[in-house]
């Protein structure tokens, strides 16, 4: 083991592991690409271990890295929320900030995190705009999005990801052995669809489209008239429809991220929201 660990060096090992990559990390935390990996090669002195795995597709991490990285992000934790509770980021955090979030995730994480952000930042004017994939996408390349949960596809700079397994679900009586088996969508161009179709297609089961909708209420209520077959988080699973595993491959896992405007990574109301994010999705 050598010296002992910089946050700025374990902020940008965790960034760029999420991220999957150095060049997306040194985007998100506004740094040049040969400074994130002269901090990360810092680190792996330190550590006096081999932390990351560079290959043609990004980076991962070795089984140190894996290691570090639950510490990592436990110290790095500590560290925002003593510096916040102690005025280390001088002034309260004023001013107004805009995310952008997909419905199925602003249904499930949103009441409890705008409560426990409200509390940390009460001086903050807080714009949540919730969507479809394609306006945030469009919205962040207007620059008018400081912060956005959920498709990966929306903004460049990511900083956090995360797989989710969803549920197959299907009102009782709907018959699973069909055949095309009706299904129940969410329209294009949301990413999650595909998996869901490459699941069932790998499995042999045809499949027609029978309902699609942006909203998730209209894809619920479509589900619970049984209209058809639908994938859903687990916690939007309709009332009325029961989760459902017979003649079906295992539902595909989506990925839900957490990415940024680039140059934000000192903004401690934006980190605070990040955090609340990730525990709200059960990280």
């Amino acid at each position: 083991m050598g010296d002992e660990f910089q946050t700025a060096d374990l902020r940008c090992f965790t960034s760029t592991v999420r991220a999957g990559s150095i060049t997306r990390a040194a985007a998100a935390l506004g740094l040049s690409q040969p400074a994130v990996s002269q901090r990360i090669q810092r680190l792996e002195r330190a550590a006096g271990e081999r932390l990351l795995i560079r290959d043609p597709t990004g980076v991962r991490p070795t089984p140190a890295g894996e290691t570090l990285l639950a510490y990592a992000e436990r110290m790095l934790t500590l560290h925002d929320e003593a510096r916040s509770a102690l005025g280390g980021q001088g002034e309260p955090a004023t001013g107004s900030r805009t995310i952008g979030l997909l419905e199925d995730l602003a249904v499930t994480t949103l009441p409890a995190t705008l409560a426990d952000y409200a509390a940390l930042h009460p001086r903050i004017e807080l714009e949540v705009v919730v969507t479809s994939a394609a306006r945030l996408r469009r919205m962040a390349e207007q620059g008018r999005l400081d912060l956005v949960f959920g498709d990966p596809s929306v903004m460049p700079s990511v900083r956090w990801r995360h797989r989710i397994p969803l549920s197959w679900a299907a009102a009782p009586g709907l018959d699973l052995a069909a055949d095309p088996l009706p299904l129940v969508l969410f329209s294009p161009p949301c990413s999650w669809r595909q998996p869901v179709l490459d699941a069932l297609s790998r499995h042999g089961r045809e499949w027609r489209v029978a309902f699609q909708s942006t909203s998730l209420p209209a894809v619920q209520a479509a589900i619970s008239a049984g209209l058809g077959l639908g994938a859903l988080l687990p916690d939007n699973l309709p009332v009325t429809a029961g989760r459902v595993t017979e003649h079906l491959p295992p539902a595909p896992a989506v990925d839900i991220v957490i990415a940024r405007r680039p140059g934000t990574d000192g903004d401690s109301a934006l980190n605070t929201l990040e955090r609340l994010l990730q525990r709200a999705a059960g990280v």
